[in-house]
């Protein structure tokens, strides 16, 4: 999963999200690796994007204030979130990630972009039941969207909680899911919704955007630690 030392062919890449936690880790990588790379930002945020990298002033909420600026791309990635999900926060899922979701395949659709990678969550029917139901709804869209144009492929990547600055408290989790690991009735659930890094996260999106599936991919917590 790890990225190759130099991508082998570089990408025309767009980017919702960018200037978010993971998006504008993602982004300064992305452009390191000498891809070509177009992040929609609010006109606030466009000096967090690192040099090297075209700003698109827009709202992600709203197709038609983006969607010609897609054109040219082969890959489209969609980092849009509500920041510190949790539980309280399900109508704000709905507006944004949700509706960001359904307008970026609007775009993608609209310019015939052939990869789309979509920041989805790890599958759980008891945690988080609002935002894993939106997050799934979301991957439905970029299913329709796949089956909309030949050639076109997906990649959904479920982390479950990413550790990083700032986002440190889980830690206090790692002895539960050592033990939890170890018992065979809880070993399995335990992978599934494991904690992952934010360096993980970076490695595995990059190389998402360097090596498109064929069709559909789903890149889970385990694969996501080996990046």
């Amino acid at each position: 999963m790890s990225p190759e030392p130099r991508a082998r062919t570089t990408r025309d890449v767009f980017v919702t999200g960018g200037t978010g936690y993971i998006g504008r880790r993602v982004v300064a990588a992305l452009v390191e690796r000498g891809h070509r790379v177009r992040a929609l930002v609010r006109p606030a945020s466009q000096l967090r994007l690192p040099r090297g990298c075209t700003s698109v002033i827009g709202d992600a909420l709203d197709a038609s204030t983006f969607s010609r600026h897609t054109a040219g791309c082969d890959t489209f990635l969609q980092l849009v979130g509500t920041p510190h999900p949790s539980p309280s926060k399900a109508a704000e899922f709905e507006r944004v990630d949700l509706v960001s979701a359904r307008e970026s395949c609007r775009a993608a659709n609209a310019e015939h972009i052939a990869h789309f990678i979509y920041l989805s969550v790890a599958q759980s029917a008891s945690l988080m039941r609002a935002y894993v139901d939106v997050r799934t709804r979301g991957e439905a869209l970029v299913r329709q969207f796949v089956a909309n144009g030949p050639g076109r492929s997906a990649t959904f990547v479920r982390p479950w909680y990413v550790l990083g600055p700032g986002h440190r408290w889980p830690y206090a989790l790692v002895p539960f899911y050592w033990i939890m690991e170890r018992i065979p009735s809880t070993r399995e659930r335990a992978r599934e919704l494991g904690l992952v890094t934010i360096a993980q996260m970076v490695r595995t999106l990059v190389s998402s955007v360097e090596r498109p599936p064929v069709g559909e991919r789903i890149i889970a917590v385990p694969e996501i630690r080996e990046a």
